[in-house]
């Protein structure tokens, strides 16, 4: 069995080699789990348009990046596109005006608005075109990448987020160029991210110990309703 070797930062090896974790075993499931990932998602970006499939094909996507996706696929058709293009993948991640990568775009003073009037003038109709039969060689890598992106942030999901890291990471798409012309840089782009990241799980746990009195207070009433429900003489 060929064997592969994993270098790790010395305070993670230490802890690792305290807590007896079976590193080769959960490696493996890892490494399983990430390749059937890749391998589902190279199939789809490789071969033929099905909207319909998304769901069911890319299931690490989250449900607005797929909804991105779709409406990548119907910017293409609209245009008559050969090919699903970056440009149609960015239209799709900031068409619904709102989630995480425009949160990113915002934080970074790239203004969401601009980035979609540059690519209008940039993935214009196409002459004669039948519309798209495939993501395009850009458009796939960029796919296949945003997981990288995703697993090497820590993220077991894939988002909007990661397919713009992966876009700006692509030298030979139109969606990077534009977003770099306008000032959106890899390393910026990423620092903004996860200090967004980190404001919303810091929000989220507030919410959640603001709404723990209140909802413990709705169960015990719930109780008392059901008490007095099965012994109303009492």
């Amino acid at each position: 069995m060929p064997k592969i070797n994993v270098y790790l930062p010395d305070d993670l090896a230490d802890a690792v080699k305290d807590a007896g974790v079976p590193v080769s075993s959960i490696c493996q499931r890892a490494l399983q789990q990430a390749v059937r990932f890749v391998t589902t998602i190279h199939q789809t970006v490789r071969g033929d348009l099905d909207p319909d499939e998304l769901a069911e094909r890319l299931p690490q996507f989250t449900a607005r990046a797929r909804d991105a996706v779709v409406v990548a696929i119907d910017a293409a058709r609209k245009t008559s596109a050969s090919g699903v293009s970056t440009g149609h993948l960015l239209t799709g991640v900031l068409s619904a005006g709102e989630g995480m990568a425009v949160d990113v775009l915002r934080a970074v003073t790239v203004d969401p608005a601009l980035v979609l009037q540059a690519l209008a003038a940039e993935t214009g109709a196409e002459p004669g075109g039948s519309g798209p039969r495939s993501f395009t060689s850009p458009a796939a890598v960029v796919m296949e990448s945003a997981l990288a992106e995703s697993m090497s942030l820590g993220h077991n999901y894939v988002g909007g987020e990661h397919l713009l890291l992966s876009m700006i990471n692509e030298p030979d798409s139109t969606a990077g160029r534009v977003l770099r012309e306008l000032g959106a840089e890899a390393r910026s782009v990423r620092r903004a991210m996860s200090t967004t990241l980190t404001t919303f799980a810091s929000t989220a746990v507030v919410t959640q110990k603001q709404l723990a009195p209140l909802i413990a207070r709705l169960e015990h009433l719930e109780q008392e309703l059901i008490r007095l429900t099965e012994n109303p003489g009492r």
